[in-house]
C-alpha cells in the first residue's frame, strides 16, 4: 500500500514539476512549485522522517514560496520577454520529458525502483532528528555552508534588484 502512495506522490510531483515550468503566468507557476513541495514532504512522511517533513513545509512552502510570490509581483516581469525566453525551447523539453518518462517507466516495471519497506523500529525514529543534525554538521558541513552563502547572495541579488527597480520608476 505504501508503495501506491508513493508512486502517486511521485507522480503528482512530477507533473506539477513540469507545470511549473510549462505554464506562461509566473504566479501559477509558484504555486503549481508549492504543490510539487508539499507532494516530496509527502515522501518524506512515506520514509517515516517527520522532521525532513515538517522542514519541507515551513521553510519551502512557507518561507521561500512567499518569497518568490513577493518577488514576482514586485518585479512584475515582462511577458513579452517571458514569452521570448522560456517558449523556445518547448520541443527539447517534450522530447526529454518523453524520454524521462521511457526511462523511468522500465526502471520500474524491471523492479530497479521500488519505494523503500524497511522495518523501522521506534528507537530509530526518534533518533532521526538527531541523526540529521549530527550529519549535517559534521560531515556535511562544507556543503551547508556553501549552500547558506549561496542563499545569502540570492537574497542580495533579489533586493539589489527590487531597489533598481524602484530607482527605475522614480525617474
Amino acid at each position: 500500500m505504501e508503495q501506491l502512495f508513493f508512486y502517486i506522490f511521485a507522480f503528482l510531483a512530477v507533473l506539477s514539476a513540469v507545470l511549473v515550468i510549462s505554464v506562461r503566468n509566473p504566479v501559477h507557476s509558484a504555486l503549481y512549485l508549492i504543490v510539487c513541495f508539499l507532494q516530496v514532504a509527502a515522501i518524506f512522511i512515506l520514509l517515516r522522517s517527520p522532521f525532513l517533513a515538517a522542514v519541507q513545509v515551513f521553510i519551502y512552502v512557507g518561507a521561500v514560496m512567499v518569497l518568490f510570490l513577493f518577488a514576482v509581483m514586485v518585479l512584475d516581469l515582462g511577458r513579452e520577454k517571458f514569452k521570448e525566453h522560456m517558449h523556445s525551447q518547448t520541443v527539447p523539453a517534450i522530447a526529454v520529458l518523453i524520454a524521462l518518462f521511457i526511462v523511468m517507466g522500465m526502471l520500474m516495471i524491471s523492479g530497479r525502483i521500488t519505494a523503500p519497506l524497511g522495518p523501522f523500529n521506534e528507537p530509530a525514529l526518534v533518533k532521526n532528528t538527531e541523526v540529521i543534525g549530527r550529519s549535517l554538521y559534521t560531515t556535511y558541513i562544507f556543503p551547508f555552508e556553501v549552500v547558506s552563502i549561496l542563499l545569502l547572495i540570492a537574497l542580495i541579488g533579489a533586493i539589489v534588484l527590487v531597489m533598481r527597480g524602484k530607482g527605475n520608476k522614480a525617474e
